[in-house]
């Protein structure tokens, strides 16, 4: 993954990853990230009171002369927080150096704490609501992307390539690196665990997404995310990458519409290079963006019906999808014209200034 992370320096990079990334629960959980705060100052605390009560020799009352045990809590309680009434003091040169350089510090540690869990329990998570309540009402049939390894990464990029609005694409991954480069596409970054079902359905408004393409990485994590997508909405279209062919029927009986088994396509892509030279150059082309040649599926409308092949020129009718069946570009030339809702497989000639572009 490293050739994902590049370094962008400019301050556009870096105010475009900020507005695009948002933080979810499980990193902003104010219940465990309270409870772990508060463990530690109880051991920070139970530390000091255990030196400075080996030390007690070193402090005075003012009140009574002696020091007890209570005495020593009482003192660390109002030193540690600063408030400090001055009836018990450290008056040998050990114990005032012991306040000097290790109450002191642990005093200034413990400040830093309880700032960082104001911030994070009320300010931070303030902001993130906001910017979710925000990001909800501009995501409407969107595409949402579970998982950002290599596969999702070059997803993101051809869809990009291919015209899809940045604000219409939502990457989900856990990563802290991985949705910095998502955010740096321009694209919505989610970091959260897709497998949750709240992630989904409130963090990806998963209800008015327009396709979901899981690509975690793993085949039982996939299995996992789709059994909640189609939980959550069962009319979306759902794509999911297989990293074992054996596990194709299992996410098609789960409801994914297509499943694409990368290593399977390779092993295509590779048998058919060893005695064919350019086909694999040429397959590229039909599937990406930037290619010399263009593959578009559409849905024949009123003004397609009673068209032949030949009335679609220039482009090339290449299959017919009608009810179930398919018709290829010789069986529907030879007796068949198009009706309302077919939907076409189209070869498209590419102008120049596209090409370029």
């Amino acid at each position: 993954m490293a050739f994902l992370f590049r370094a962008h320096a400019s301050r556009k990079t870096s105010r475009l990853f900020f507005r695009r990334v948002v933080y979810m629960p499980t990193d902003l959980d104010p219940f465990r990230t309270l409870l772990s705060r508060i463990l530690l100052v109880a051991m920070l605390f139970c530390f000091l009171t255990g030196i400075l009560w080996l030390d007690r020799n070193g402090l005075k009352d003012q009140i009574d002369g002696e020091i007890s045990f209570s005495d020593v809590i009482y003192f660390t309680m109002v030193t540690v927080t600063t408030v400090g009434y001055g009836d018990i003091v450290p008056v040998t040169t050990r114990a005032r150096l012991i306040d000097a350089f290790v109450v002191t510090p642990v005093r200034i540690f413990l400040w830093v704490i309880f700032l960082g869990t104001a911030y994070q329990l009320a300010f931070r998570q303030f902001t993130e609501v906001f910017r979710m309540a925000k990001l909800q009402r501009s995501l409407d049939q969107h595409v949402v992307i579970c998982g950002f390894g290599h596969t999702g990464y070059s997803t993101v990029k051809e869809l990009l390539a291919k015209g899809t609005n940045p604000d219409h694409i939502l990457v989900i991954d856990p990563g802290e690196e991985r949705v910095r480069v998502a955010g740096e596409l321009g694209v919505v970054a989610l970091r959260g665990d897709a497998t949750q079902e709240g992630i989904l359905k409130y963090g990806a408004f998963l209800n008015e997404a327009k396709a979901v393409i899981i690509a975690a990485g793993r085949d039982d994590t996939n299995a996992l995310i789709l059994l909640t997508v189609r939980n959550l909405n069962s009319r979306c279209r759902v794509i999911v990458s297989a990293k074992e062919e054996e596990n194709v029927k299992l996410f098609r009986q789960g409801g994914a519409q297509t499943i694409i088994s990368p290593a399977t396509y390779g092993g295509y892509m590779l048998a058919a290079a060893v005695d064919q030279h350019f086909l694999v150059d040429y397959l590229e082309d039909f599937l990406t963006a930037g290619g010399k040649v263009h593959l578009e599926e559409r849905t024949a409308d009123q003004q397609d019906v009673g068209k032949s092949a030949m009335d679609l020129q220039p482009d090339l009718l290449l299959r017919v999808y009608r009810q179930g069946t398919i018709l290829s570009h010789w069986e529907f030339e030879k007796s068949h014209t198009l009706e309302l809702g077919d939907v076409m497989l189209l070869f498209k000639p590419v102008s120049e200034n596209t090409v370029s572009s």
